[in-house]
């Protein structure tokens, strides 16, 4: 039986300029695949494999880096994807009871999607912003010094902009 992941088809042409611009730039693995994944919003089966065939290399060397760092996700990703710190400082700083908060609150498990398709939940090793911990990015925007109930503030905060965008 076939995995439903391995029948994606990702629009390869999208890819091509990166490709153009890296594949034979030794070193240039992390760099094409993270622009593989601001393109897509994940890493794809067949994109994986893209990758290897046009910088000539495995599709288990690709995925043994992308597998490597958290950054890269392989699955399809909500609008805003949630990536709480659960390193050591924000650990101690209580990033689990910010977890907990917003599991309930958003009814998601890490590394699930709402159902609306709204919000990922991601809890991540580290995001090297120990100063500011406990920490959480949202897409590109950083939030430190959370508390259980500023972290509910911010989803509220977003919601009521996607509400008024509808």
């Amino acid at each position: 039986m076939e995995c439903a992941c391995t029948k994606q088809k990702s629009d390869l042409s999208l890819l091509a300029p990166v490709l153009a611009e890296y594949a034979s730039v030794r070193g240039s693995l992390i760099t094409i695949l993270q622009k593989a994944q601001e393109i897509y919003g994940w890493l794809p089966v067949d994109v994986i494999y893209h990758i290897a065939e046009q910088t000539g290399t495995t599709p288990a060397r690709v995925l043994g880096v992308a597998t490597f760092y958290t950054q890269f996700r392989f699955q399809p990703v909500g609008k805003y994807l949630i990536m709480l710190c659960d390193g050591t400082a924000c650990h101690v700083n209580g990033s689990a009871a910010i977890a907990a908060a917003l599991r309930e609150y958003l009814h998601v498990e890490n590394g699930g999607t709402t159902a609306d398709g709204l919000f990922s939940l991601s809890i991540v090793a580290c995001l090297g912003c120990c100063s500011l911990s406990p920490v959480m990015m949202v897409n590109e925007d950083t939030y430190g010094s959370l508390t259980p109930q500023s972290a509910l503030a911010i989803m509220k905060d977003i919601q009521a902009k996607e509400a008024a965008q509808a």
